[in-house]
């Protein structure tokens, strides 16, 4: 390994053990794994190199049937057009119903591949029940609700709400809700002339203190 790979692998690693998101496109899925940060993580890569990857790294689960993978916070994406499906899945993180927006606005079709035939594109990837969970704790974010009475009103088990929501967002409903109260708070705090404890009440908690605490955290994605 060069020099210069070694350096990029020890800050990576440096960076992902303190709470830090990671994503790669094309080749720089071949960083993330020489690290050993996609050792037994799903994972995707340029199509023209998945014999090698598979070879070079054997812990990775590679799936070459997607254009974008994430798994556990790590997200990784394919070739071509790559770059475009990586920012829409890093929004789907926070938002899924704005990458989905985003990109029927920008009409992003089904792309083909030599590896797999066809690749599912973005908006036929969608998960309906991860869509329907963010829209009802957007409006539901005033309230002291929780995971169980998310899963109540969408008419499933917890137990599915925590799993989809892990597989498509790579965290627990439980960090999202929390994500989306911080932002809805810090939205507030720029917007408005609103004291500490009215914000607070905004977003489902009694006082400023927690408020301040998620303001602390935004720049990482809660686990």
């Amino acid at each position: 390994m060069r020099q210069g790979v070694r350096g990029v692998c020890t800050a990576l690693r440096r960076w992902a053990d303190g709470g830090g998101s990671l994503t790669a496109a094309c080749t720089g899925t071949f960083v993330l794994a020489e690290a050993g940060l996609l050792d037994q993580r799903r994972a995707t890569t340029t199509w023209w190199l998945s014999d090698l990857f598979r070879h070079r790294y054997p812990a990775v689960r590679l799936d070459m049937s997607r254009m974008v993978v994430s798994d556990a916070g790590v997200v990784t994406a394919g070739a071509a057009f790559a770059h475009i499906h990586l920012a829409l899945g890093i929004v789907a993180q926070v938002c899924p119903r704005l990458a989905a927006e985003t990109a029927g606005a920008l009409l992003i079709e089904e792309r083909p591949t030599p590896s797999t035939g066809a690749m599912s594109d973005y908006l036929e990837d969608r998960d309906q029940l991860t869509s329907d969970f963010e829209a009802w704790a957007r409006a539901h974010l005033h309230s002291p609700v929780g995971v169980a009475d998310a899963a109540l009103a969408l008419g499933v088990t917890r137990r599915t709400l925590e799993r989809r929501v892990r597989d498509r967002l790579g965290t627990s409903p439980y960090a999202f809700i929390r994500s989306l109260r911080a932002e809805r708070a810090e939205h507030l705090r720029v917007t408005t002339a609103l004291p500490s404890p009215d914000i607070a009440r905004q977003v489902g908690y009694q006082d400023a203190t927690t408020v301040r605490r998620l303001r602390g955290g935004r720049q990482q994605f809660p686990r």
